[in-house]
């Protein structure tokens, strides 16, 4: 607890002596949360995940692919599994086509280890 007093002496320091008194934007209200129609045990994630460089289109190719992959699972029909399986691969293909010109490394055990627990906290896969 001593850094937490340690900085909040050096923030009345500032204060008094006028550090924050011609900032930017003083007297103007926040920007808009661009996060706020989400649920608040979510926003952080979100907003990590954007800044890592992740987007709502990675998420939705996820999503599309985790679906596609239970519909295979589920098929019985050999001419309709083999399109499901096309679609995959599709999707597949776009998902680390993105990932690569962003430089993530899709092969790595960790990034895939990382991934899936990504998704189980999200998704409860």
């Amino acid at each position: 607890m001593d850094s937490f007093r340690i900085a909040e002496e050096r923030i009345k320091k500032a204060l008094e002596e006028g550090v924050f008194d011609n900032l930017p934007g003083a007297g103007k209200p926040l920007p808009k949360d661009e996060f706020e129609h989400l649920p608040p045990e979510l926003r952080m994630s979100v907003r990590m995940m954007k800044n890592a460089g992740f987007t709502p289109e990675d998420a939705n190719l996820r999503q599309d692919i985790r679906n596609l992959e239970r519909l295979i699972n589920d098929c019985i029909d050999p001419e309709q599994k083999q399109e499901l399986k096309r679609q995959l691969n599709e999707k597949m293909l776009r998902y680390n086509q993105m990932l690569s010109k962003k430089r993530i490394d899709t092969n790595s055990g960790i990034f895939k280890n990382y991934e899936q627990k990504i998704e189980k906290k999200l998704f409860g896969k």
